[in-house]
């Protein structure tokens, strides 16, 4: 489980999406180290077979990030949903997150030429438990911090 997109989120909530996306490239450089230093069981094969596929499967989500919380907070915002905007678009960030990082993993391996049946049921159950712990802890994380920093600029 990682809460990195939550730096992500709240860049992009409070200072807009051109910061939100320096952010995502940032995560996503960051997941691209540690990918070379330690690469997990799953990703190892995968980096293995083509190593341009694996850097884009760690860059990718990293920059999405902050594309779909940003669209989503917007658009929340005008609507009868404002109050929990943060949360909400908070959530779905850290879903693109692990969607598109799972989702890219499973068509990379296909891609690469790799026997993916192996890994579906774990990229699958990984998606489901630590996607939804990701998001529910973004989602409890960001507001309060969005409140309080808010307040604090208010003051500077």
């Amino acid at each position: 489980m990682t809460i990195l997109c939550v730096p992500v989120i709240l860049g992009t909530l409070l200072l807009g999406l051109r910061t939100g996306l320096i952010l995502g490239a940032v995560f996503g450089a960051i997941s691209t180290a540690r990918m070379f230093m330690a690469p997990s069981a799953l990703v190892a094969p995968l980096l293995g077979a083509n190593t341009a596929l694996a850097v884009i499967m760690c860059i990718l989500p990293r920059l999405l990030i902050p594309v779909v919380a940003h669209l989503s907070y917007k658009s929340l915002l005008k609507g009868r949903f404002a109050k929990i905007a943060p949360a909400i678009a908070s959530a779905c960030g850290s879903l693109t997150n692990t969607v598109f990082y799972l989702g890219l993993m499973l068509v990379f391996y296909q891609m690469a030429g790799l026997d993916s049946t192996a890994v579906q049921a774990l990229i699958l159950g990984t998606g489901l438990i630590a996607g939804t712990s990701e998001a529910v802890v973004a989602a409890l994380l960001v507001p309060p911090i969005l409140i309080a920093v808010k307040k604090m600029m208010k003051r500077a």
